[in-house]
């Protein structure tokens, strides 16, 4: 699939009034907020579309800057690459971190407990 056509199916998507997610879950993680005691049908069709659009805006950017563009694969490096990598997303690196061997992470964590020793 080429990325004009991957494109075209975004765009359709989103002048469509048809949404693809659950509408009860998105209801279900609107009402675990202290804050919301009742939720309007419009207000949770809107959140709900939103948050699709988001969805797709966010695999389309981390697909076109990717490594799978020849297999046509998204992976999760390409996700927290995007992430980690594009301005609009950054709030984003706490939910989708690089993934790093466990080896790696003891040797940080370890030269991090050096640099606070020589302090």
């Amino acid at each position: 699939m080429s990325e004009k056509n991957m494109e075209e199916k975004v765009e359709q998507a989103a002048s469509s009034k048809t949404i693809s997610l659950p509408i009860s879950r998105v209801r279900l993680i609107m009402k675990s907020s202290p804050d919301v005691s009742c939720i309007n049908q419009d207000a949770l069709f809107l959140t709900t579309k939103a948050t699709e659009l988001f969805v797709q805006h966010l695999a389309l950017a981390s697909y076109k800057n990717g490594s799978g563009r020849e297999t046509n694969t998204l992976s999760y490096s390409d996700l927290a690459n995007t992430a980690e990598e594009t301005e609009t997303f950054q709030f984003l690196t706490d939910i989708l971190p690089r993934k790093i061997l466990a080896g790696d992470y003891l040797k940080s964590l370890e030269e991090m407990g050096k640099d606070d020793d020589n302090l």
